[in-house]
């Protein structure tokens, strides 16, 4: 059986907001509000969310995502290790497509104050253990999926000033 290497890496992005850290806080922590910004891709039909926003605590999502004559069976898992509220969330995921576990991550989110609101710092430092090819492709769709999905916590608690990442 011919097994890829595990690739390893980390990336940070950190986006700003013109709310208190208290309102980002909430986007992480109240299901309605989480749902509306991370979600599978597919269709919402198929969509399932549950969270239990606690320390040892779990989050988990599925869908079927259909793309042509492909249909991919996504799933997500996490468990939060560390909440400090309005502060700080450290938690780890994993990422399945048809029953395969391909990455695992660890993520911390920081949100600092800002004179013009407040400022998320999230760090995701990643095992790439199915990658597709050299994992280039994989790596740069995860970072560019996780830049959309902050984009979409922006426009769920800040919406009538989305500024964007930052870097």
């Amino acid at each position: 059986m011919d097994v890829p290497p595990v690739l390893h890496g980390s990336f940070s992005l950190e986006l700003a907001f013109s709310v208190a850290r208290a309102e980002v806080f909430r986007g992480f922590a109240e299901p309605s509000l989480k749902s509306r910004w991370s979600r599978l891709p597919g269709g919402s039909a198929t969509a399932e969310h549950t969270l239990d926003f606690r320390v040892g605590g779990a989050e988990t999502a599925r869908n079927v995502f259909v793309s042509g004559d492909t249909e991919e069976r996504l799933a997500y898992r996490s468990r939060f290790l560390d909440i400090v509220p309005d502060t700080r969330i450290v938690y780890v995921y994993e990422a399945e497509v048809d029953g395969s576990v391909r990455w695992i991550s660890l993520v911390t989110v920081e949100l600092d104050d800002e004179p013009a609101g407040s400022r998320l710092t999230w760090t995701e430092q990643y095992t790439w253990l199915v990658p597709t090819g050299d994992g280039t492709r994989d790596i740069a769709h995860l970072r560019g999926g996780t830049r959309l999905r902050l984009n979409g916590l922006s426009t769920v608690v800040n919406p009538e000033r989305h500024l964007g990442l930052l870097r």
